[in-house]
């Protein structure tokens, strides 16, 4: 791909303003706009100095350019070290000369190109790139950094760089060149003298080339539909998960507290006492905690009315309203603050989605208020810089592409995502597969929330049908769930660590819910595009059971990480970031279970539910019964033949019955998923009658006119999986660890012998199965025999020590072949009476 550079164009063929990037802003927090800033991520040392005993000792380094040239400027970059919203640079050299030496002439004698030897060099902004240029004409093929005071640290006294470079003539001519310092000597080719990041090194993003007009547009009709209202869960799982959720948001802040900062921005009284928690999460993310509860109570208000939690989500409408600006502008820091951290993407993101979501809830205001801030936002003068300024800037994307599916969309919303986070590069490297687009993005620290901007592309490609949007979000779903999902379905990738493909950690930054909440999203966009497509609801129903559900606890508060070893975290209700995308999750999952089509209903998901809509202008309802996932090993048969009385004797049957109503005998497809773990083929019966075989890993559709009681049944055989560990945790990489499987459900050890995560069953992979018992009191509880452990759900686990990766004993024999590395449940058997 052909690099994209960062300057404005004079004109452009759509509504968006043109801005100039010497644009000013009064009182700018974080400096002006226009300044050579450092694009986000330079938050580590790429160059560091040897350590000194004094912060006198003086040191160099030295750049050899091959030959001499003629030197317009030397730019050094900074260190900038971020935690939450304070940013610096502490290894920038105090004090310094810039010499460059090697002339035409063949002189050795060094010349001066900048000299700041005599005081303190003071930035103008944290995130400056300094530019130093020489007040007469220069020339040289060496080029040295001379620091005469180093920065005192922590454990010494040394300077660090990001990244260094020698312009001549409109090109750094000290790219891939030789370094040499004076305590280690010759270095060679540095990684500071590397090449530029692939659109430049700037904190800027603005492609005006890649705005395409409305009207060329093609969108792409969904073959499916998300039902926004209709749903009713029954008694089980999700029913019991709703309630708590309702209980966490109920629970944790008050109205005051979630608009505190919304007023103290538009100067009226502000009585919040925000608990009196003093955290980062309460203090540094104004309006989060609004966001935070309007995208729980928006998404569980379509499902279960509460009138508490209504009236809480119309205050909180109310109260943002009442502190809009006159501009429309509605967000809870000033407009000065929307550079500052990640004010102006995941602040930002988290109020628009949840007035969207309270917007669908029935809010009448939610939209309108959208509205007139996003045509503010659309033409705002940050948004060349709101990228790769702030942290996380990527997360915003996903704010202005739902908003274009809401009533109140424009085609500006999305044209500004063209424009100010199209990243070509980036995509290009999606459409490749090329997992460096995970793991080394280069703008960012690589993390979780890489997905929204898949979930965005599909909003895109839906929007424009532009191929390369669709392709992109493929790539990225399959770069995903090939190397950064673990088995259950937690994503493995979170931030601050490298995060390798397959490294696959268990104890510690894995596993964020916020991670699989984005991830369930995305998947039921590709539902939505692809229905036929079993896989994608899969991917939903593991984060829904292994992580969200997981990660819940039994008062509603919610877990940061789903860690697959030792003891899970205490849940909390102090506005984490897994806390805010958890509950938007917990309240969605009813719209999970069904998919409507303009021919009938898809059945995705399993639980005691119904749903009402209507199928060509006649109301139609599937009320369907199961305890799923809570099968009760042994506990029958299935007909298959009536007529030659055939049975399927399920070892771990989960039984579902539906139950159509409808008015008249109505056309309408019924579409039923059958599971990719189901053990064999479901048979499917309606009103007793054997109609049809259901593949696993496929839907089957009963397509027939339907009456009122029309009965379907069907058991969805769930089996046992064992998968071997090969990710990088130590103590468990190449060692005989095994995750188990249920059915869709991660399954995990207990007992006391478990010891930090740790524990080993004396049995061989191909014998552990028959060491499992049934507990004829506890749904999906297994006793191990011969080991005094026990086997039960991942979600069910509390406060208990436990391991979802055991240690086998190695079946691995000399001369009998290699180490078993997944083994599946027997099948059922067929019975005549």
């Amino acid at each position: 791909m052909k690099k994209t550079f960062l300057l404005f164009a004079a004109s452009l063929s759509c509504s968006l303003p043109i801005f100039s990037a010497r644009a000013q802003v009064a009182d700018l927090r974080g400096g002006p706009l226009g300044v050579e800033r450092v694009a986000a991520k330079a938050n580590y040392a790429i160059y560091e100095s040897a350590r000194k005993s004094s912060a006198d000792e003086s040191c160099w380094i030295r750049i050899d350019l091959g030959r001499p040239y003629p030197i317009d400027s030397v730019k050094l970059y900074p260190v900038v070290f971020d935690s939450w919203d304070y940013y610096a640079r502490p290894g920038f050299p105090v004090r310094f000369r810039i010499e460059t030496s090697g002339s035409d002439d063949g002189s050795d004698r060094p010349v001066t190109i900048a000299d700041h030897t005599g005081s303190d060099y003071e930035a103008a902004a944290v995130d400056q790139i300094d530019v130093f240029r020489p007040a007469h004409p220069v020339s040289g093929r060496y080029v040295e950094l001379r620091v005469t005071r180093l920065p005192e640290r922590d454990n010494g006294y040394y300077f660090e760089l990001w990244k260094m470079e020698v312009w001549s003539g409109g090109a750094d001519v000290s790219e891939n060149r030789l370094l040499t310092d004076s305590d280690r000597g010759f270095l060679g080719k540095h990684p500071l003298l590397r090449p530029q990041r692939p659109m430049g090194e700037v904190a800027v993003l603005n492609c005006p080339e890649n705005v395409t007009p409305a009207a060329s547009w093609r969108p792409v009709e969904p073959t499916a539909r998300v039902p926004r209202s209709g749903v009713t869960v029954n008694d089980g799982l999700f029913r019991r998960t709703l309630y708590a959720n309702a209980h966490y948001l109920l629970q944790s802040f008050s109205v005051d507290d979630m608009l505190k900062e919304f007023r103290e921005r538009a100067g009226m009284p502000a009585d919040g006492a925000l608990r009196d928690l003093h955290t980062e999460w309460v203090d540094i993310l104004p309006g989060s905690k609004a966001g935070r509860f309007l995208m729980g109570a928006g998404n569980q208000l379509r499902w279960v009315e509460n009138r508490e939690l209504r009236d809480r989500m119309n205050r909180i409408v109310d109260g943002i309203e009442a502190c809009k600006q006159s501009n429309g502008y509605l967000m809870a820091y000033p407009e000065r603050d929307i550079l500052h951290f990640e004010n102006g993407a995941y602040c930002r993101s988290w109020v628009t989605q949840g007035l969207i979501e309270a917007g669908i809830a029935g809010n009448p205001k939610a939209y309108p208020l959208l509205r007139g801030f996003y045509d503010w936002f659309n033409a705002c003068p940050y948004l060349p810089e709101l990228v790769r300024r702030g942290g996380q800037g990527r997360q915003g994307i996903i704010a202005s592409t739902r908003l274009y599916f809401t009533p109140v969309g424009k085609p500006e919303d999305l044209q500004v995502v063209q424009r100010y986070y199209q990243e070509n590069f980036w995509m290009q490297q999606l459409i490749d597969k090329d997992v460096d687009a995970i793991w080394k993005y280069p703008y960012d620290r690589p993390h979780c929330y890489l997905i929204l901007s898949l979930e965005s592309f599909l909003d895109l490609y839906m929007a424009t049908g532009d191929r390369q949007y669709l392709d992109a979000a493929v790539g990225g779903w399959e770069l995903f769930n090939e190397y950064y999902e673990h088995i259950g379905g937690s994503i493995s990738i979170s931030e601050l660590s490298p995060y390798p493909p397959k490294s696959y950690l268990l104890r510690s930054g894995t596993g964020e819910l916020c991670g699989n909440s984005f991830w369930a999203f995305l998947n039921q966009r590709f539902h939505l595009l692809y229905p036929e497509e079993e896989k994608y609801v899969a991917e939903i129903e593991k984060s829904i059971y292994n992580v969200a559900i997981a990660n819940q606890t039994a008062d509603g508060k919610i877990r940061y990480h789903a860690r697959l070893i030792d003891r899970k975290e205490d849940g909390t209700d102090v506005n984490t970031c897994c806390e805010g995308q958890g509950t938007r999750l917990f309240g969605a999952l009813p719209e999970f279970i069904y998919t409507q089509a303009d021919d009938g209903v898809y059945v995705d998901l399993f639980a005691a539910s119904s749903f009402a809509w209507e199928q060509d202008g006649t109301p139609m309802k599937l009320t369907m019964q199961t305890e799923f996932p809570y099968s009760r090993p042994g506990a029958g048969s299935t007909l298959i033949n009536p007529r030659l009385n055939e049975r399927l004797e399920y070892p771990y049957p989960t039984d579902i019955q539906i139950e159509v109503s409808a008015r008249k005998k109505t056309p309408c497809k019924i579409r039923l998923r059958i599971p990719w773990w189901c053990n064999c083929n479901a048979v499917i019966l309606v009103n007793g009658e054997r109609v049809a075989w259901g593949k696993p890993g496929s839907y089957v559709t009963l397509d027939r006119k339907w009456s009122d009681k029309d009965k379907i049944q069907f058991s969805l055989p769930m089996a046992f999986r064992l998968t071997l560990y090969k990710g990088s945790e130590p103590d468990f990489k190449g060692k005989n660890a095994y995750a188990i499987e249920y059915g869709p459900l991660l399954m995990a050890v207990v007992g006391d012998s478990v010891q930090n995560g740790r524990v080993t069953l004396p049995f061989p992979p191909e014998k552990l199965f028959e060491k499992f018992k049934p507990s004829q009191d506890a749904p999906l509880h297994f006793t191990i025999e011969d080991s005094g452990l026990r086997l039960i759900p991942y979600f069910e686990i509390s406060d208990k020590s436990f391991t979802c990766y055991p240690f086998l004993e190695d079946c691995q024999i000399e001369g009998r072949g290699p180490r078993i590395e997944s083994i599946g449940q027997i099948l059922p058997r067929l019975l005549k009476d």
